[in-house]
């Protein structure tokens, strides 16, 4: 019997899900264009000194001590930032586990069954309150107090081994974090096979069906033949390969935005706490504690010790207006998008004010972006195939790109049960 092959375009949430979920009814082959993926050893002290030298000052120059975090420009000082190795972004996130799937319902995709299978397979923790600092502690009561209805963040993983040691985002050094690459070892021990630093550069197709990948390895350019490919790059590579295969995707890019608003408050540690422990969610934006290790390594107005910043994350659910030209990433913030964001940091304003810090001694981190996608955007038309009709019939889509608008929150859950769905119609009606 002919072996059917998979081409899954890289190993994030979505590409890892999806090759989980072939392997075996097709022959899996992931190309990832970074490399196997290490978390980041150094000591933070370390970087402090290094940063007194002035010789970082640029957020891209985080590739020289941390290649799996990749940062591009995109305009207005924004920076985007996303991970470059085995497991994608998932393994510089905070695995937060919150399900965001209410723009998709609204067209009709019920993804139900799939949010239940990924209850079942990933470890979910949420009581890690214990672990909180009592900083942490005195800010979620101030939440409480102003009515913001602050819940605890559910994590994947182990989170009542962790460690506290803050470094969710270089990379968890301790196994407590749950990330794709457990995906990956599933699909792998089933007989997949993960190709590092292979970029997938195109989409080979003709007469509405594709025939392969072109992707290059070091200065060899390389072909995989393929019966189904599924295109998980994330939610700019995506676009990227999508364009240089003659098929154009929408001016539609979101991005949620960051900003961190930040005080110093002595011995408070933030540096050595879970990230993101709670959450308030407010009308297109989100508020959390975090902190913010590339404002810490590239801002100047961070130049302090780590064990004093406190600061709150707010992540936006930005407009859909963005677009990726020949010369990089084309994405400013909106005059609705700044309005939500001054609302928001007025917000985050009078929670320090409740704790004792004045407006006058915050600092701001740098404005970035972690979590692109909406340049396909599903519609009702699609939501039973999940398919755009701009794309060849074996080539599917299983990341943000998706997405029909910005989530303004942690999307890996989502990504995952998509990615779930899509696999299992590309088993019925591609196998």
């Amino acid at each position: 019997m002919k072996v059917h092959n998979a081409i899954v375009i890289g190993s994030g949430a979505g590409g890892a899900m999806c090759a989980k979920q072939l392997q075996g009814r097709f022959q899996v082959t992931i190309l990832e264009a970074g490399r196997e993926f290490r978390p980041f050893a150094a000591d933070l002290s370390l970087i402090a000194k290094l940063r007194r030298t002035r010789l970082l000052f640029d957020a891209r120059e985080i590739g020289w001590i941390f290649p799996a975090m990749n940062i591009r420009k995109a305009g207005s000082g924004m920076i985007l930032v996303s991970g470059h190795g085995s497991g994608g972004t998932t393994t510089i996130s905070t695995g937060n586990a919150l399900r965001q799937d209410g723009d998709l319902r609204q067209l009709g995709v019920d993804l139900d069954e799939e949010f239940d299978e990924l209850a079942r397979e990933i470890p979910v923790f949420a009581g890690h309150e214990n672990k909180w600092r009592p900083t942490t502690r005195k800010f979620f009561a101030i939440c409480r107090e102003l009515g913001l209805d602050p819940r605890p963040m559910p994590k994947m993983g182990d989170h009542a081994r962790c460690r506290s040691c803050g470094r969710c985002v270089l990379g968890c050094p301790h196994g407590v974090k749950w990330d794709s690459r457990q995906l990956l070892d599933q699909a792998r021990q089933n007989g997949a096979r993960l190709l590092t630093a292979h970029r997938a550069e195109r989409v080979v197709h003709d007469q509405g069906r594709a025939s392969g990948v072109m992707a290059r390895h070091g200065l060899r350019k390389k072909w995989f033949p393929a019966d189904l490919v599924v295109l998980a790059a994330g939610g700019l590579g995506t676009p990227r390969i999508l364009h240089n295969s003659g098929i154009a995707c929408q001016a539609s890019l979101f991005v949620d935005p960051v900003l961190c608003v930040a005080a110093e408050i002595k011995d408070s540690f933030q540096n050595r706490e879970l990230p993101m422990p709670f959450a308030i969610q407010k009308k297109g934006y989100i508020l959390s504690p975090y902190f913010d290790h590339l404002s810490f390594f590239f801002n100047r107005d961070w130049l302090r010790k780590a064990g004093n910043i406190y600061s709150l994350m707010i992540k936006l659910a930005d407009e859909n207006r963005g677009s990726l030209l020949r010369a990089g990433v084309q994405k400013t913030l909106t005059a609705a998008d700044r309005d939500r964001l001054q609302e928001a940091v007025a917000t985050c304003a009078e929670i320090f004010q409740r704790a004792g810090v004045g407006r006058d001694r915050l600092f701001f981190g740098t404005l970035n972006a972690g979590h692109p996608g909406g340049m396909l955007p599903l519609t009702a038309a699609q939501a039973g195939t999940l398919h755009d009709p701009r794309l060849p019939e074996n080539l599917f889509v299983a990341d943000a790109s998706l997405f029909p608008a910005a989530l303004g929150n942690p999307p890996i859950l989502t990504i995952m049960a998509l990615a779930k769905r899509i696999a299992k119609i590309c088993r019925r009606d591609r196998g």
